[in-house]
């Protein structure tokens, strides 16, 4: 009998395909909103990054958030993500 399958994602930054729980997903809801999904669950158009501050600068840098969504990402969503990895980095 086959095991279940994990959900496999590709991170923005890093483009490499990882654990879908081991990521972190941000959201685009309704226009223009932005936010950080800690579920995984929540409605919106979704993309995942790695937990790592070096995937973010890549991100940011080859712009993978801004091509996910097809639209420029407001700068308090980079600094609320760089936030986020400093609270995961000091768990």
């Amino acid at each position: 009998m086959a095991g279940k399958k994990i959900p496999q994602r590709q991170c923005v930054g890093c483009r490499e395909m990882k654990d879908k729980k081991a990521m972190i997903r941000v959201v685009r809801s309704g226009g223009e909103t932005f936010f950080i999904d800690a579920t995984g669950r929540k409605n919106g158009r979704g993309a995942y990054l790695c937990p790592t501050e070096e995937c973010l600068k890549k991100a940011i840098r080859n712009k993978g958030l801004e091509r996910a969504f097809q639209t420029a990402i407001p700068e308090a969503i980079y600094e609320q993500l760089m936030e986020e990895l400093k609270q995961v980095d000091t768990e």
